[in-house]
């Protein structure tokens, strides 16, 4: 890790502790490395941005490894967390976690980035119409059920042959005990999308981690 990302890493750890850990951080550089090191072409998303942490360490590690061009999309209602539902545990409450595009600009601008492509709304209003045709990595951090179920629905089919889907809170403790489980509506609804055998693989980390990793595969069927 060059001088700089580390002083971003150690940056982001400090200032946005609430939202992204050190497991995360290291999971997605390697995750960006390798889709490099593959020369995978399409765009980047995550869904579920909230004050732009993870999309500003998305961009600089992009840099960091030369690629300054890829686009950098990221959605989110910016009216803070939805209702939960029937399949989500009362961790998070409506209107939890309330950012604005302002604060993911600000987040960019702090270190001199160029800030995403910001797309404003609820996921099932803007994902049919505002995501790239091709995604060659997704980071879904919808939290509850519903908005990782539609994130998957419109993600998943635009994802490249080999391109990497990484979701957030996803808790499988039969396979890492370690992984946070506060947020079950999101292995619910991978678990409902994709069916069994799941073809979603554990990531683990050195603390509570909960990563779920998807790859879609180069030739279907």
């Amino acid at each position: 890790m060059d001088p700089t990302l580390k002083d971003l890493r150690e940056w982001l750890l400090r200032e946005h502790a609430g939202t992204v850990c050190a497991d995360r951080l290291r999971v997605i550089a390697d995750e960006l490395a390798n889709l490099i090191a593959r020369g995978l072409q399409g765009a980047v998303v995550e869904l579920g941005c909230y004050r732009g942490a993870m999309a500003f360490w998305i961009r600089s590690v992009l840099e960091s490894l030369g690629d300054h061009k890829r686009e950098i999309h990221v959605y989110d209602s910016f009216q803070g967390m939805p209702v939960p539902g029937a399949e989500d545990s009362d961790h998070l409450a409506a209107g939890e976690l309330r950012s604005s595009p302002d604060d993911v600009r600000a987040t960019h601008a702090a270190w001199g980035r160029p800030a995403p492509v910001i797309h404003p709304g609820w996921f099932d209003e803007i994902l049919p119409k505002e995501l790239p045709d091709e995604i060659a990595f997704a980071y879904l951090d919808g939290d509850f059920y519903d908005s990782t179920l539609t994130g998957l629905k419109h993600c998943v089919t635009r994802l490249v042959p080999t391109g990497v889907l990484l979701v957030d809170d996803y808790a499988d403790t039969a396979v890492n005990p370690r992984a946070w489980d506060g947020l079950p509506g999101v292995k619910r609804a991978c678990d409902v999308y994709f069916g069994a055998p799941s073809p979603v693989t554990v990531v683990a980390g050195e603390g509570d981690l909960a990563f779920g990793r998807y790859e879609k595969p180069e030739f279907p069927g």
